[in-house]
């Protein structure tokens, strides 16, 4: 089973929250996930409010060795979770 950590999409329309969650890499982005690891909503100002993560699962899930999105890779870089550079194509 190969397992990704990816964003679901919530709230409403033009005011959507993300939830971070990791997924089995063949279902649908809203299906059903494996781990909920926190939050990510790009609307709130101050940066410390804008992203909610269990660093802890994070960092056990990251050594189980998933992969990982674009955007949720970024996070993990802002929160410290993560530090290595993505490979460009």
């Amino acid at each position: 089973m190969s397992v990704r950590i990816r964003l679901s999409r919530y709230g409403r329309k033009n005011r959507a929250f993300f939830r971070i969650e990791v997924f089995d890499s063949r279902i649908r982005r809203n299906g059903k996930s494996i781990e909920r690891l926190g939050w990510y909503d790009p609307f709130v100002e101050d940066e410390k409010k804008k992203y909610k993560v269990n660093a802890e699962r994070a960092k056990y899930w990251l050594s189980v060795g998933p992969q990982m999105s674009d955007t949720v890779h970024d996070i993990f870089n802002k929160l410290s979770i993560f530090r290595k550079p993505v490979k460009k194509s």
